[in-house]
């Protein structure tokens, strides 16, 4: 295979990868093409909903309705192609049978029940199997499934929409609109790529969001997340008007808001810390183990620091509008330091102009190394 061949080939399978991102959740997102000796393609396709075929599956599809033979063919696969039973069956199996000469995949499944008995399987059955190519864009595609499987939380991206001076809200409250529509829009296709958004009930008392996917195309809604303490969401809340679950996470056990938010389809979830504030850290292992891939947040200035100060925030997702506007409410209500040295690191991923605005997509350092 030549280096151009390899390249396009590289390129379509993160492509195909991507198309998946924000409709597999909590499966992670594949790409997957089926080549013959002559490199030339005979199927391809990426994982579905969950509980639909994954990627192998559907180029497999794609070729038999081509009328191709895929037997002596060679699989691109962006993952490790999986071996256990759960909502579909192994797609080792699927490879095995279909007679796949030879298996390249970029990285090996996180999930304890794949984790390279995947790549076992098929080598056993006698299939060449090859691992390396296109695995940091694989990974970095599904890093909160990455997260949610050895970390067991998920990854977390915390959004912000200021003036380059850094407010958030004006000093009487006021903040929409501070960033342009585009960069409304930009914000709600990162919504849309995440299993879960989450707001804080200062926001939700004070803006009333939906929290749902709307300025962008979407076929999954994420889940929507309060953390309420007090138990104060109303049940009139726009929030409860998309439809969709929505979970509430409490420090109040027995009030009677319960019951009238259980009507509304809320499922409430108390884990209070010794303050009798949500354990924030507990709520992101909850959270984990409901199948929450990547969290979106959207919240105040408070919830924001709070989240910061607990070391569980992974990356920060900041849209700045060429505006100054003087003193207000800040992007996260910080102590003061003493030294320079106390400062979060963070590295800057990439910065875009998004309309007249920039956006900034920032890590915190060594958040990733996992």
């Amino acid at each position: 295979m030549t280096d151009e061949i390899q390249n396009n080939l590289s390129a379509a399978l993160h492509t195909l990868a991507t198309q998946a991102s924000g409709l597999c959740s909590p499966n992670p997102a594949v790409g997957c093409i089926i080549t013959d000796k002559a490199s030339n393609v005979l199927g391809q396709g990426h994982t579905q909903q969950a509980g639909g075929p994954h990627a192998e599956i559907m180029a497999m599809r794609d070729a038999a309705n081509k009328g191709h033979s895929l037997k002596g063919a060679t699989a691109y696969v962006t993952l490790e192609p999986c071996s256990h039973q759960g909502r579909t069956g192994p797609c080792c199996d699927a490879l095995i049978a279909a007679g796949i000469k030879k298996v390249v995949a970029s990285i090996a499944d996180p999930n304890p029940l794949v984790s390279g008995q995947g790549f076992e399987r098929l080598r056993a059955a006698g299939v060449e199997v090859e691992v390396g190519p296109g695995a940091a864009e694989s990974r970095e595609l599904n890093i909160g499934f990455f997260s949610r499987m050895i970390r067991k939380t998920p990854w977390v991206r915390l959004k912000v929409a200021a003036s380059l001076d850094g407010t958030t809200a004006l000093a009487n409250g006021q903040s929409q609109w501070i960033t342009s529509p585009e960069a409304r829009t930009d914000g709600h296709a990162w919504r849309a790529r995440a299993s879960a958004v989450l707001t804080g009930i200062g926001t939700l008392l004070e803006d009333d969001p939906q929290l749902d996917v709307r300025l962008v195309e979407t076929p999954v809604q994420p889940f929507r997340v309060i953390v309420d303490s007090l138990l104060q969401t109303p049940p009139g809340a726009k929030i409860f008007q998309s439809g969709g679950p929505v979970w509430i996470y409490t420090a109040t056990q027995g009030s009677p808001q319960e019951a009238a938010l259980a009507a509304k389809g809320a499922t409430v979830i108390c884990l209070p810390d010794a303050r009798g504030k949500v354990d924030l850290a507990a709520m992101m292992k909850d959270l984990a183990m409901r199948e929450i891939n990547e969290l979106h947040i959207e919240a105040g200035s408070k919830l924001n620091a709070s989240l910061i100060r607990g070391g569980l925030v992974d990356e920060f997702l900041v849209y700045l509008a060429p505006k100054l506007l003087g003193p207000g409410q800040g992007m996260a209500a910080l102590e003061t330091l003493q030294t320079l040295s106390s400062a979060l690191e963070l590295q800057f991923l990439s910065t875009e102009k998004v309309g007249p605005d920039l956006r900034i997509v920032a890590r915190v350092v060594g958040r990733d190394a996992f």
